[in-house]
């Protein structure tokens, strides 16, 4: 990634950059604060080293530089999507009509933002992730940045909830994000009662390899809200990054009722990759009682879980990967 010096961001900023890809520059001075509105809000955000601390941003800000997928999701969700000037790349195909539009310009990847074309789009507000934790500090002299994440001891939908909140208080539509989130207590229910009881292994496809997940990071919806019992991992291992590599011999040893399968080769569209199922449907997982039961489960949106765990539509897409155990009554 090209960091670029604090003089030199500053002196780009003199020399008035402002091409945003193809998107056009405001043409009109921006009217007046409607009156009984504030000019800035203060919210809780993350900073560089991961720590929450309060920011002042400008309140219903106009120009957005998304590099977070999650953030863009809730953006979508809450309709100002319109006011995105630039977007990360990425293979969610919800959010494609930001990456195939020509007022949106291409700020990079979710791991590596091309800073200069975060600075040409003059944002009012950035928003990133935890991948790029490390540019914070180069992000935030250009704008204020949001720094949302999901927090596996919060849990998964409350952190979705936070997060939600937190973006809608920037435009006034807190109301709008609480009737997003209505319904969500009561599929974690429906699909916890089913869970009840039900050991599984969580695993993870990549490069050709299975590694298991914990409760403590990446697919710990499945775990730790919907509690099915892990069976891949020791509670005190560490396991948020991306697993933890297991042999199938250990599969067949814990004999899950369930195996649920990410697949992050197709997640972020590997080129040549194995396919997640040719990798786990080996003569040692046969043996096992989640497929004999027919019980392995392919998580049906990898990119969903992989890339955009904390947005609205990314967790109603990832309890419907779930909810496709629940038998047919109990799913309507």
């Amino acid at each position: 990634m090209k960091i670029l010096p604090t003089l030199a961001l500053t002196l780009l900023l003199g020399l008035g950059l402002t091409a945003c890809g193809t998107a056009a520059a405001p043409t009109s001075t921006p009217s007046a604060q409607p009156e009984g509105e504030p000019s800035t809000v203060t919210i809780q955000t993350l900073n560089g080293d991961k720590e929450t601390v309060e920011l002042e941003v400008p309140y219903d800000p106009q120009r957005l530089a998304v590099l977070d997928m999650a953030s863009l999701d809730i953006l979508d969700a809450l309709g100002v999507g319109d006011r995105v000037v630039g977007s990360a790349d990425t293979t969610l195909e919800y959010l494609q009509s930001y990456i195939n539009s020509d007022s949106v310009a291409p700020l990079g990847t979710i791991k590596e933002a091309d800073l200069e074309a975060v600075m040409a789009c003059e944002p009012d507000l950035i928003f990133i992730g935890g991948r790029l934790a490390s540019s914070y500090q180069a992000l935030s002299e250009i704008a204020p940045v949001v720094y949302l994440s999901t927090d596996t001891q919060l849990g998964v939908v409350e952190s979705v909830r936070r997060n939600a909140s937190t973006v809608a208080s920037l435009f006034g539509l807190e109301a709008r994000a609480e009737e997003l989130l209505s319904g969500f207590e009561a599929r974690i229910q429906t699909l916890s009662e089913f869970a009840a009881g039900k050991t599984a292994i969580i695993g993870m496809c990549t490069s050709g390899s299975f590694n298991v997940l914990g409760d403590d990071g990446r697919c710990s919806l499945i775990g730790r809200e919907v509690g099915f019992t892990n069976v891949g991992v020791d509670e005190a291992a560490a396991t948020s990054t991306h697993g933890n590599e297991a042999s199938f011999e250990f599969v067949l040893q814990q004999n899950p009722e369930y195996l649920f399968v990410l697949d992050k080769d197709a997640a972020i569209a590997a080129e040549g990759a194995k396919l997640a199922q040719d990798i786990v449907e080996n003569e040692l997982v046969m043996g096992t009682q989640a497929y004999q039961d027919g019980h392995i489960v392919y998580l049906a949106h990898p990119a969903v879980w992989y890339t955009a765990e904390g947005g609205i539509t990314a967790l109603d897409w990832m309890l419907q990967d779930l909810e496709s155990l629940l038998p047919a009554q109990t799913a309507a």
